[in-house]
């Protein structure tokens, strides 16, 4: 008998723990290649708070780098079929997912443009053009471009982050980051496999 009530007690605390981690929309960690970036941002797992402007300019602006990213990988893979440029393209659109979920939090005008490889950022818009000539001369170079991208999202991530304290926009850009990070290295693997053949 002892040993039922025992039992029972567990399975209840099992329960009650269950339903506590469903109401706060927590999601378990990915664990792969390309962070938790994947897991979507529950609407109810932080409190809204406001926004500064510089934390909604971040936010803005960060939209549509993922979708830089997304869309340069994109054409390298088709220029060049070599399957980090898809993998990691599939995870950029995950990272523009998110951050286009907080965009819809926040009730901010989303600057994505549908058309890929058109951006509402005229530097962004600049700096895509030059990536996919860059990109377009060789593998290498294309890795390169790779490596380019991934250290100006984490530079520009680390600044983010600085200025923000919303829980919500935290969480997320502290998943972006350690995708972009495991995507540098990932990067800088193949131009080393690249360059040694």
């Amino acid at each position: 008998m002892k040993f039922v009530k025992t039992f029972l007690m567990l399975f209840l605390i099992v329960i009650a723990a269950t339903t506590a981690w469903a109401q706060n929309g927590q999601r378990p960690r990915n664990g792969g290649r390309n962070g938790c970036v994947n897991c979507p941002l529950s609407q109810t797992a932080f409190a809204v708070q406001p926004l500064s402007a510089e934390e909604a300019t971040h936010l803005l602006y960060m939209r549509e780098e993922e979708k830089l990213a997304r869309d340069v990988y994109q054409v390298l893979f088709s220029k060049w079929n070599v399957r980090i440029f898809n993998n990691i393209a599939v995870s950029e659109q995950r990272h523009y997912d998110a951050v286009g979920t907080l965009i819809s939090r926040y009730k901010l005008t989303d600057p994505a443009q549908e058309t890929a490889g058109v951006f509402t950022n005229p530097d962004l818009q600049a700096l895509y053009a030059q990536l996919i000539a860059k990109g377009s001369i060789s593998l290498l170079d294309a890795l390169q471009v790779g490596v380019s991208i991934e250290e100006t999202d984490i530079d520009d991530l680390k600044a983010a982050i600085a200025v923000t304290d919303n829980r919500d926009v935290l969480t997320v850009y502290g998943n972006l980051l350690n995708g972009s990070l495991n995507h540098l290295s990932a990067f800088n693997s193949h131009i080393e496999a690249v360059s040694s053949n």
